[in-house]
């Protein structure tokens, strides 16, 4: 497992090695337990206050490709 980035100083954006399909990183902290999927960018489980999904969102279409090709190799 790996924290990719922190927003806030609470909530950690995480890869997990040998994952479950399909791709998809893992928000975490304070009462947020959130997984999102990287091919739609979509919450999958979980919730989290809308102003914390903009920035995580945003963040998360600006590095999408990055991420994807590290969750890829972290399933071989």
């Amino acid at each position: 497992m790996t924290s990719k980035k922190r927003f806030r100083n609470k909530y950690r954006l995480q890869l997990r090695e040998k994952d479950h399909e399909p791709m998809h990183v893992h928000l975490i902290g304070g009462d947020v337990n959130v997984r999102i999927d990287l091919t739609t960018l979509r919450i999958v489980a979980g919730s989290m206050p809308m102003d914390l999904k903009r920035e995580v969102m945003a963040w998360l279409h600006a590095h999408r490709a990055e991420l994807i090709e590290e969750w890829k190799s972290w399933q071989r």
